[in-house]
Parts: C-alpha cells; sequence; structure tokens
C-alpha cells in the first residue's frame, strides 16, 4: 500500500527503525545532500520515537572504498547519530544493508517484523534496503520527509538535470505497492515487540528538546566489518 504524502499516518505501529548511512559525509558539510536538515531533524524525530518506545534501532553505516569521502575512519564514515547503548551498528559496502550482515537476523529475533526506513540516499541504499526488507516480508514504512538524495545531472542524449525531490520522490513509487509512504516522521508510530501496540506506542514529532538520554543495558553492536 502507498499512502500518498497528506493522506495520514501508518496504520499499525512498526517495531524497528533502521537509519540507513546517515553519516557526516552526506548531511553535513558542502557535499550534504538536499534538504539534509530536513532529514537531521526527522531522523532525531524517529530516533527519539522509536527509543521511547523500546523499539530496536539499527544504524547502518557504509564502508566507503580508500579516498572516498566516506572511508572508514574518516571524518564522513562518522555516523551523525551516535547509537545509543544496545542500539545495533551494521557495516556494509553495498547498497543493500541485508546483503552483508545478519540485519534479517537481528530483526526476527527482536521480534520486528514491521519497520520504518530512513537516511541517504533514496534510490540507492535507502531504496535496496526497502526492497530487501519487503522481499524477506517484513512490512516497510518509508516517512517521505525522512530520506534524500542528490539531484541527477543531466546527461546528453538522455535527460536534463534531474531534481533531487523528484528523485527522491520517485525512488518511493519505484518500490511498488507493497510499501506504505507517509508524509513525514510525525505519522510513524513505535511500539516495542512485547508491549502492547496501543499503550506503548510512540509518534515521532520534531523534537523540541535533545533526544531521550535514558539508554539501555549494553553497549552498540557492531557488525564484524567495524573491527
Amino acid at each position: 500500500m502507498i499512502t500518498s504524502p497528506g493522506q495520514g499516518p501508518a496504520p499499525d505501529p512498526v517495531q524497528a527503525l533502521i537509519v540507513v548511512d546517515v553519516q557526516s559525509a552526506f548531511v553535513t558539510g558542502e557535499h550534504a545532500v538536499p534538504h539534509a536538515g530536513r532529514v537531521l531533524d526527522s531522523t532525531a524525530a524517529l530516533l527519539k520515537a522509536a527509543r521511547d518506545a523500546g523499539a530496536l534501532v539499527v544504524h547502518l553505516q557504509n564502508d566507503g572504498p580508500p579516498g572516498a569521502d566516506d572511508a572508514p575512519h574518516t571524518p564522513g564514515w562518522q555516523l551523525h547519530f551516535p547509537p545509543l547503548d544496545g542500539e545495533l551498528v551494521l557495516h556494509k559496502t553495498v547498497d543493500d544493508g541485508f546483503e552483508e550482515n545478519p540485519l534479517a537476523e537481528r530483526l526476527r529475533e527482536a521480534g520486528a517484523g514491521a519497520l520504518a526506513i530512513c537516511g541517504v540516499q533514496s534510490e540507492m541504499c535507502v531504496g535496496a534496503t526497502a526492497r530487501a526488507a519487503l522481499e524477506r516480508g517484513f512490512r516497510v514504512v518509508m516517512p517521505h520527509d525522512a530520506h534524500a538524495t542528490y539531484d541527477i545531472p543531466a546527461a546528453e542524449g538522455i535527460s536534463g538535470p534531474v531534481p533531487a525531490a523528484m528523485v527522491s520522490r520517485v525512488a518511493e513509487w519505484a518500490l511498488g505497492d507493497e510499501v506504505e509512504v507517509v508524509a513525514g516522521a510525525a505519522d510513524v508510530r513505535f511500539s516495542s515487540d512485547t508491549a502492547d501496540t496501543k499503550s506503548s506506542a510512540a509518534t515521532a514529532n520534531p523534537p523540541d528538546t535533545a533526544p531521550n538520554p535514558t539508554t539501555p543495558s549494553r553497549p552498540p553492536v557492531t557488525s564484524p566489518a567495524a573491527e
């Protein structure tokens, strides 16, 4: 089901949040995606709501090749939102966040059959990860204001330049009729995998204060690629 922006919230809560490649190289400085500020605000709201509800939070971190802005252990590689204790950090070198690591297993272990996805880039890592989740039977909610990408430059004999906002919208549409696209972070509701969804659901409203400081009892868990 595709819910066009403005038509209302996703009908049911999700049990996990996947934050895709929200790294310094892509959301800060002169090479940031257009609308990076909007994406950061929306991602912060999603993180707060997921943490408040006790939902699983997964940070995907791209390990770029040597010399790339997101090459491991460079400033651009760093996650913009530091993971809290108990949150997963999984590393990848391809677009699909499920391909190289145990993301599907970790989601199922947590009882997370439904998830929200945000981050960059809309038509690449965000879209590939969303599609892979759908193929594995997960329910996927994509808030429109919480992902972004770059303009596509003109290509002679093919097309003129394509604005980033259009690329992002087409990326949503290309996922087909199974993904649930909602207007924004505020339309996404979270719950833990064991709590009653009506009593524990939290909504991602843009934060007026700092993110929830409460942290789980164990440190962030990283994939082997992080070593």
